[in-house]
């Protein structure tokens, strides 16, 4: 299915006007290559099947179809989009409220694991129009029958391919079983695997299948090849990269978590603030490990591919393969992390001699030959290595102890304080708080909000260790 962008803008589309309104004051005008197709089948109440990478405006796609049709006067769940991780279902709710705005009292509930179940039965009894979350945890809440489905409308899947990568084949399932067959279904992808064509067949009804090819090329990324003598030369290899180009976040792909774990403990030994990203890592671990890879207090993420799923960054500067992909599709996802926004992107993947016949599938799978370069030289490692441009500190307090964003920075920027340019991201959680500030003020802040007080009280403050 093709559309010719020229013909459209959001305007043009049959959407609530409260809706374009909206869109207009945050200044969405044109629609990106995955909303013009999709977006007229899915007014149209047609079950959908859309794959296209992450980054593609993909979310706004399935939240306008949704809050078009949304009964608001129906205080009962009508919608529930399904994402394989916490932080991809913050994002998507996030841009769903976001979209809202024009229409009052909609009220859009999240609900995933790695979060304390009791408030989100509290939640729950107060009423939602739209839930997100992710599938166990919705599950778990379907089985206790603290949620009801009985008058869902809509139901979309958000990255479904990793979801069923990281075994919620069976979740899906179960929580389809406690919803009308007669909804519409919409199934987001960045692959198309055999799996995600085998449930699309089982809870979708005649899908209308659109898909947006991705647009790397030399022009948006800069792809190289670099061969190296065998496995062990691999992270020698990454850290001449890293000289090499100094980039303040690089994102590194390793196909196991093993290989995730040695590759951040290495760099970690000669210097890098490196973290490591992996399906074993409690909720607390990973969600501190974004926080500083977000806030460019740690230079190096080194993660699955199933891990890096929902990553929120806006600015990549280099993305590097460790190993070539296992699927052809995963290796274009990857390299889409860089590269966007109109900013050109550098992918470098690593290979061994053995691994020449998967570079020949990529290229062939790509339609692209990949330039292929000789490593740095060897004495970039002989130079000291750079260190993350911010710090971040957390403050044991936030939404309910009353605290905000401006009270932060009001701390950080009184009497002897920090200058407000040397603040970066601030983050406030229900008992939590996180502040990023540039480092040559970190200890400043650090002394400020330590020996200080915030809204009148003490709270305990550390660094985040990058």
């Amino acid at each position: 299915m093709r559309i010719p962008l020229s013909q459209y803008n959001f305007a043009s589309l049959d959407l609530n006007s409260a809706l374009v309104d909206n869109l207009a004051s945050l200044g969405y005008t044109e629609m990106t290559p995955i909303q013009a197709q999709a977006l007229p089948p899915i007014l149209a109440n047609k079950d959908v099947i859309a794959r296209a990478k992450t980054g593609s405006g993909k979310t706004a796609s399935f939240a306008l179809g949704l809050l078009n049709k949304l009964d608001v006067k129906r205080f009962r769940v009508q919608t529930l989009v399904l994402c394989p991780t916490r932080e991809l279902a913050d994002q998507v709710a996030i841009e769903i409220r976001k979209l809202a705005r024009g229409i009052h009292n909609i009220k859009v509930l999240t609900l995933c694991g790695g979060m304390a179940f009791g408030p989100q039965v509290g939640s729950l009894e107060h009423g939602a129009h739209i839930i997100v979350g992710t599938p166990g945890r919705i599950e778990e809440h379907l089985r206790k029958a603290n949620l009801n489905l009985d008058n869902l409308t809509t139901l979309v899947l958000d990255e479904a391919d990793r979801m069923l990568d990281m075994g919620f084949q069976q979740a899906l399932d179960d929580i389809v079983g406690y919803m009308p067959e007669q909804r519409q279904t919409m199934l987001f992808s960045a692959t198309y695997p055999a799996k995600i064509e085998k449930t699309a067949r089982r809870i979708m009804q005649s899908p209308v299948t659109v898909e947006v090819q991705d647009s790397h090329n030399k022009q948006t990324i800069l792809q190289t090849l670099y061969q190296v003598a065998n496995n062990e030369s691999r992270v020698e290899a990454i850290r001449l990269l890293l000289q090499a180009y100094r980039p303040e976040t690089t994102l590194i792909f390793c196909n196991t978590k093993i290989d995730t774990d040695r590759v951040a403990n290495e760099l970690r030994a000669v210097g890098y603030a490196a973290l490591a990203l992996h399906g074993d890592l409690e909720q607390k671990q990973r969600d501190q490990t974004l926080v500083c890879f977000a806030n460019r207090s740690a230079s190096v993420l080194v993660a699955t591919d199933v891990a890096a799923r929902g990553l929120d960054i806006d600015a990549l500067d280099l993305v590097i393969n460790y190993q070539i992909a296992s699927e052809l599709e995963v290796h274009t996802h990857r390299i889409g992390r860089t590269g966007r926004a109109g900013a050109q992107g550098i992918a470098c993947s690593l290979y061994v001699h053995r691994e020449n016949h998967k570079i020949g599938l990529l290229e062939d799978y790509l339609e692209e030959n990949f330039e292929r370069n000789d490593l740095p030289d060897i004495a970039l490692l002989d130079q000291p290595v750079f260190y993350p441009p911010m710090v971040t500190l957390h403050i044991a307090g936030g939404k309910k102890q009353k605290l905000r964003a401006g009270d932060i920075v009001g701390a950080l920027t009184g009497i002897d304080g920090i200058p407000g340019t040397a603040i970066g991201k601030i983050q406030v959680g229900d008992n939590w708080s996180y502040v990023a500030v540039t480092n040559e003020h970190g200890k400043t802040a650090f002394n400020k909000l330590n020996e200080g007080t915030l809204k009148g009280r003490s709270f305990k403050v550390r660094r985040l260790r990058g």
